[in-house]
């Protein structure tokens, strides 16, 4: 009986330090992002990361300290990063555009994926040996990680996967779960959490700032007009045709920008792999074609008639509709996820002719153009 009491007051002990810790550190919804919880407290920012896979379960606490600031020892629980980081690895380019425009890209240390990198600051960088490429993120090299000497790593999560040696490694992992948002201003806002990180909170706050009230502004245009095209996507990679989720940052924008994307119904976050055969049956009459590739020479018509026969048969081929967006030409990964109006803006003036000022023409829009003959 003496022992079931102990375990009782011990349960009930623990109960209450639980309930106390929860109602002294309570962590709030950001105004768009859905993955990130934050709190400002007395000397330390609290930021957490949400399992986008589990709903209402946390993946990771960060407790940003300043290193000018002592610990103290009334922290809430959760890993602690001593900020500003100034020697960060980045398994993905995009995070590097995005530090660039937060001008701290003298804190990174290195990052991986740089044959993919088409943007001017990072080339320099990397070609100036400022920036160390750290190889492939998929086959991730120890050795050159540790001998970056980093103080965090950058890391995207997928489900059921963990980070490999790098868990082994006692630096930091920073979570960056932007890419499963379901706005494109909710991934855009993970850039307070990178700023916060760098050093660099201001900056990043500002820049969200001018990001917000682009999108917004385009946004009501946008949903102003009485018709909205409807809108296929991307290619087929061997027997699978992937495209974006109807609940993924990317299938909102479409909508952002006033069109019907064709599987909008599809309840997926990130992308979705359909048989050829359900995207011709579904996309066949689309209005718009956006292809989205890494080519060393642009497509066209005839290119993609003579890949597959059958994208002939699509009524965006036949009116001359197809809107490529070759990557290896433009740096399209590293700016539109945090800079997601220049993207909106430019569907737009493509879906919706004449509807934004100053007018453009089609050779001059940044990521999708009219595809070539």
């Amino acid at each position: 009986m003496k022992k079931i009491i102990a375990c009782l007051l011990l349960l009930s002990t623990w109960l209450l330090m639980a309930c106390t810790e929860q109602e002294r550190f309570s962590f709030a919804p950001m105004r768009h992002a859905q993955l990130l919880r934050w709190q400002e407290g007395d000397g330390w920012t609290g930021v957490e990361v949400m399992d986008a896979w589990h709903a209402g379960q946390v993946a990771q606490r960060y407790i940003l300290v300043p290193d000018t600031v002592s610990l103290s020892a009334d922290l809430p629980e959760g890993l602690v990063v001593r900020t500003p980081l100034r020697r960060a690895v980045l398994l993905s380019s995009v995070h590097g555009a995005l530090m660039a425009d937060l001008h701290c890209l003298d804190q990174v240390a290195g990052l991986c994926d740089a044959e993919y990198i088409q943007d001017r600051r990072l080339l320099e960088e990397l070609q100036a040996q400022h920036l160390a490429n750290l190889g492939s993120s998929m086959t991730i090299n120890a050795e050159a990680m540790m001998a970056a000497a980093p103080d965090a790593f950058f890391v995207s999560p997928f489900e059921n996967a963990g980070y490999g040696h790098l868990e082994t490694m006692k630096v930091p992992l920073i979570i960056c779960a932007d890419y499963m948002e379901t706005s494109a201003l909710g991934r855009a806002e993970w850039m307070k959490f990178y700023g916060r990180l760098m050093g660099k909170d201001r900056v990043a706050d500002s820049l969200f700032a001018v990001v917000e009230a682009n999108y917004l502004a385009l946004c009501q245009q946008a949903q102003a007009v009485a018709v909205q095209p409807s809108l296929l996507c991307d290619l087929k990679q061997g027997s699978a045709w992937y495209v974006p989720g109807g609940k993924s940052y990317l299938g909102q924008l479409f909508a952002d920008a006033g069109a019907h994307y064709l599987f909008a119904s599809q309840p997926v976050q990130g992308s979705v792999s359909l048989s050829p055969e359900q995207v011709y049956a579904t996309g066949h009459e689309a209005d718009y074609w956006l292809v989205k590739y890494g080519r060393k020479t642009s497509y066209t018509y005839r290119e993609l008639a003579k890949e597959d026969p059958r994208y002939s048969h699509f009524k965006s081929w036949q009116e001359r509709r197809i809107l490529g967006c070759n990557t290896l030409e433009v740096p399209f990964y590293e700016e539109v996820p945090f800079h997601p109006d220049r993207l909106l803006d430019n569907l737009i003036r493509l879906f919706h002719p004449g509807l934004l000022a100053p007018a453009h023409t089609p050779d001059s829009l940044p990521y999708y153009r009219p595809m070539a003959e």
